[in-house]
């Protein structure tokens, strides 16, 4: 009997003391109706506590980017999914052994994504690895909450009318269900464009005889334009600003946002006048081409890894044939990054090495790898020359970064054995075409983009470095028109997987692994800095006054810097490269 009273008692005890979150779910639209159905108006910044940068991008977004093809399939992040015609279903993994929670699924019907919330403790991905829209969430229970926490995030949006929410915030998330409502709190920190954490809710309620319909996705060229074009608004000239606060009768300083345009204390405030400081960005560190604290290696597609943390990013393709690399870091990483070659291919030797550019934290591993490398030789180059023939892997690069090199007296084993002339040079090494693109006067005169075409992987170089405003190397023929076009080039290479995201990976010069998104927010970066000093420039700026313009402050939290290569040092470099010589 005894026993029979315990197994009874244990039974009626839950399994578990949280809530159950699963289920179907519909959005409720009683809060912010204007700003979840009909979409925010242009200009209103109210409540929203941004800085001056993320202001300023808000005055020059125009809503037609979003009909250029690549923007156009582009999905709401997970910290803005939850806000549009959202409706939401919510579904557990669970351990088949251990009847555990693993992880927590959602499907949001607004351009179908997909999330996992992960439940079982694992760590959060390194700095390198890539951004997602949803990206990487880890949730715990606290009581009958259930507490999200979501780094990795792509660059996205406060607010769908050009308020921008950074690649380096992170969010914390709280479901919380009464009954048949499910609350869902979202906190973004984000250190690059908010000065305070922004807080907003959604509520659901449970909806059992929901249907939720497949959303696919077509792009397609909505208005023809000239390649690369990026829709914006030059600082000063957008028409629309003032509408939101004359139509409400609002102080037009009001709908400019800022922090304490979230409290209610504010509205004792609007009837007087009021004026923001100039945002000053906080002191940035500059890139640094000293050897990172650790090297790491990342698999990305197919034969092909990324290894980080040897100065510049190297890309290994690694097979049967031996392995290829791109790029070779800094001279005194070479150990290093050799050790973590041989751990990929311990049986196969180094055989190429493809050089995208000139500058050391690139080439300055060359001479110590390619001597422990060996080169596929045969037939009469080995009668001739000898077994010698075959030591040493084989440089490869464009013309101009051998005769630069040799002007520079870089040591002989470090200068490439093979160069090419011409646009495009194609090898076949591991079972997959190799096609090494040159792009004429951009990061240099002597860029190369290398595209690993069964792996779809594509090595940028320099041209693109999503952790800092592109280099322009003027003395060694860079050019900002040459880095744009460049950027198009590995967007017209790269295709997207499903919602614009993951597809053709791109290893970048410096920086995490990204993929056509990220490129895509880069090269739209550095066209409309260009626009908006070319138009200074035909107004007759001189360059002293295009700096003090500050044609960069909506980006410079993102990509600027006071030290190394500074803000200063690549609004020069634009200016000079725009400006015809006398």
């Amino acid at each position: 009997m005894k026993c029979i009273l315990l197994l009874a008692a244990v039974l009626a005890v839950p399994a578990f003391c949280q809530i159950d979150p699963t289920g179907e779910w519909s959005p409720q639209y009683h809060e912010d109706w204007p700003e979840r159905r009909p979409g925010p108006e242009i200009g209103d910044y109210l409540g929203l506590p941004i800085n001056n940068a993320a202001r300023l991008r808000g005055d020059a977004w125009d809503a037609s980017l979003l009909t250029v093809p690549e923007h156009q399939c582009k999905p709401h992040p997970s910290d803005y999914s939850p806000r549009g015609p959202a409706n939401l279903r919510i579904t557990r993994e669970i351990d088949r052994d251990t009847q555990q929670v693993i992880a927590y699924h959602t499907h949001i019907s607004m351009m179908g994504v997909e999330r996992t919330i992960w439940m079982d403790g694992r760590a959060h991905p390194s700095a390198n690895a890539p951004h997602t829209w949803q990206g990487f969430s880890t949730g715990k229970w606290e009581g009958d909450m259930l507490t999200i926490y979501t780094t990795h995030l792509k660059i996205g949006w406060i607010r769908r009318n050009g308020i921008p929410r950074s690649d380096r915030a992170t969010v914390v998330e709280h479901w919380i269900r009464h009954e048949n409502l499910l609350t869902w709190v979202v906190i973004v920190t984000d250190p690059v464009y908010l000065t305070e954490p922004f807080i907003r809710t959604t509520d659901f309620v449970l909806d059992p005889d929901q249907e939720i319909a497949p959303y696919p996705c077509e792009i397609e060229v909505e208005i023809q334009r000239p390649r690369g074009a990026v829709p914006h608004h030059l600082p000063g000239s957008n028409p629309f600003l003032n509408e939101f606060p004359d139509k409400y009768g609002l102080p037009r300083d009001a709908a400019r946002g800022g922090a304490e345009t979230m409290y209610p204390e504010f509205r004792l405030k609007m009837a007087a006048a009021r004026t923001f400081s100039h945002w000053t960005p906080p002191p940035a560190s500059a890139p640094s081409t000293a050897p990172a604290a650790a090297i790491e290696v990342l698999p990305v597609a197919g034969n092909v890894s990324m290894l980080a943390g040897a100065g510049g990013n190297i890309t290994i393709q690694a097979g049967r044939n031996g392995v290829l690399i791109v790029d070779a870091g800094l001279a005194q990483n070479a150990d290093k990054v050799f050790a973590e070659i041989k751990k990929l291919s311990p049986d196969q030797p180094l055989r190429y090495i493809i050089d995208t550019h000139v500058h050391p934290d690139h080439v300055g591993g060359n001479e110590a790898l390619a001597k422990r490398g060996s080169t596929i030789a045969g037939g009469t180059v080995v009668a001739d020359i000898g077994p010698g023939a075959q030591q040493g892997a084989a440089i490869i690069a464009r013309e101009e970064v051998l005769n630069r090199m040799s002007a520079a007296s870089s040591p002989f084993g470090a200068l490439p054995t093979d160069t090419y002339a011409v646009a495009q040079k194609d090898m076949y090494f591991n079972g997959e075409a190799v096609q090494i693109f040159h792009q004429p006067a951009a990061h240099t005169d002597g860029d190369s983009i290398v595209f690993f075409r069964r792996s779809d992987v594509v090595s940028a170089g320099d041209i693109f470095t999503p952790v800092r405003y592109p280099i322009i190397d003027l003395e060694r023929g860079g050019n900002v028109q040459g880095v744009i076009d460049g950027l198009n080039m590995i967007l017209d290479i790269a295709v997207p997987a499903d919602k614009q995201e993951g597809g053709t990976m791109i290893v970048p010069g410096h920086g995490r692994l990204c993929d056509e998104a990220d490129v895509l927010e880069y090269r739209d970066m550095v066209t409309i800095i260009r626009d908006r000093i070319q138009d200074m420039i035909n107004k007759g700026m001189t360059i002293e006054q295009v700096k003090a313009a500050r044609p960069t402050e909506d980006y410079d939290p993102l990509y600027g810097s006071t030290t190394g290569w500074t803000t200063d040092l690549f609004v020069e470099a634009v200016y000079k490269s725009l400006k015809p010589s006398k």
